[in-house]
């Protein structure tokens, strides 16, 4: 991905270092899961924060403060987020509809979030109870080291995914998904789950399709290295490596290959239009 010398999001707060929200989650399966499951919440993260909060009773508070990043991994970030902006600006109008952007904290260890405290074993998170989007950095070296998924555009595909977050937000599906909790068992909340994730994996799509059509800053082989890690955080994957076993009632996510064609839907046809995942009047 060409970024180098483009334009910076002045939306970033750079808090890495700052101390503030750290503690630790289990180690062995349990870690894994926490990172692997979970770092592409789309929906409100409270009730796994929280728990993990109460059973934390040395957390502190971290206040966010603004400060732009300066160094390349905290560049490269506030050039992407500048590109989801700009997208989603011109497509919200296309829709009649006024995009607000969404702010993104880079953290270290922990954050205190709108939605709680959070560690970085969660991974990348989008709170809707602040629009922002979370990210401590070295979980793109858990990316490429641990799931084997490398490259720039993989890390932007993580932030275009939460930014799609975002997009449900603004267009109120997880206000929707926020009601559907209250009146639906957890078996049948996981499956609306998934379809939510997919959802934001077609968005990451539609953002990397116009990537290419708007600003023309795709690389040969970026889109492959965004399908590898779509590829390589489905559900089955990850509950097989963490317990040896696959759970489909347990999917929050969706799996290897439900993940991979809906980024590839978004991308071939940037069709907002085409990314209804429920279809069936679910969230109505």
């Amino acid at each position: 991905m060409q970024w180098f010398g483009r334009r910076e999001s002045d939306n970033v707060d750079d808090n890495r270092g700052g101390g503030g929200g750290r503690f630790a989650v289990g180690g062995g399966v349990v870690t894994l899961i926490a990172a692997a499951i979970y770092f592409f919440t789309g929906i409100d993260p409270s009730p796994v924060l929280n728990q993990l909060n109460n059973s934390d009773p040395a957390r502190t508070e971290q206040s966010s403060q603004h400060k732009a990043p300066t160094d390349s991994a905290g560049r490269f970030v506030a050039v992407v987020l500048a590109d989801t902006e700009d997208i989603w600006a011109k497509l919200f109008s296309d829709m009649g509809k006024t995009y607000r952007k969404p702010r993104l904290e880079l953290f270290t260890d922990g954050v205190q979030s709108g939605c709680g405290n959070a560690s970085s074993a969660m991974g990348p998170f989008y709170c809707p109870q602040d629009s922002k989007v979370y990210i401590d950095l070295s979980f793109y070296q858990e990316l490429k080291e641990r799931f084997g998924a490398a490259g720039d555009f993989a890390q932007a595909y993580v932030i275009a995914h939460e930014v799609g977050h975002h997009v449900q937000n603004l267009l109120g599906i997880s206000g929707k998904m926020d009601e559907a909790r209250n009146r639906l068992s957890e078996k049948q909340y996981n499956k609306l789950s998934v379809k939510l994730e997919l959802q934001a994996d077609f968005y990451a799509g539609v953002w990397a399709h116009y990537e290419q059509s708007m600003k023309k800053v795709l690389d040969p082989g970026d889109i492959e290295e965004a399908l590898n890690a779509a590829n390589a955080i489905g559900d089955d994957r990850l509950q097989k490596e963490a317990q040896g076993r696959v759970e489909p009632d347990s999917f929050t996510h969706g799996t290897s290959a439900q993940r991979v064609y809906w980024f590839k839907k978004g991308y071939e046809t940037g069709d907002v239009s085409q990314g209804d995942t429920f279809g069936n009047g679910e969230l109505e």
